[in-house]
């Protein structure tokens, strides 16, 4: 049983929303690579996140669509270092980083007409298209 993991002071995954298993990891590593499981696979339950308001779980969800497996369950993996514990720990933190990164509201954007500066840009570059086009053809008899 793995233990909760503490988001923010309001925001937590509860232990039993937390699977956990070590796999072998690919890669470099020698002999080693065959023998120990040190890759973690981390699978949370979003829906048991406790806290997360229902807009940070819908940004959650959005944001983490290609890391769910069948279940609905957010897998998480981890092979950074050689070692099983670092790599929970690792794992660990990229769940409570996504979360914290999905309690951000994003900022709304405001429509803005363009400046006279911006306008005066886009008609020179068009009259130089023009004018280099014009140039092309051969002259006019």
């Amino acid at each position: 049983m793995a233990d909760p993991i503490h988001v923010t002071a309001s925001v937590r995954v509860p232990a039993d929303a937390i699977r956990f298993k070590a796999v072998r990891a690919g890669g470099a590593g020698g002999q080693n690579v065959n023998k120990v499981s040190s890759k973690v696979e981390l699978r949370i339950d979003l829906s048991a996140i406790e806290g997360l308001p229902e807009d940070a779980l819908i940004r959650l969800r959005a944001a983490q669509r290609n890391r769910l497996d069948a279940e609905g369950l957010w897998m998480i993996t981890s092979d950074r270092t050689r070692d099983q514990i670092k790599n929970l720990e690792d794992a660990r933190e990229k769940a409570a980083a996504a979360i914290r990164e999905a309690l951000v509201r994003p900022v709304a954007r405001r429509a803005t007409r363009p400046t006279k500066g911006s306008k005066e840009r886009r008609l020179e570059s068009k009259k130089r298209a023009s004018e280099v086009k014009r140039r092309r053809s051969g002259p006019l008899e």
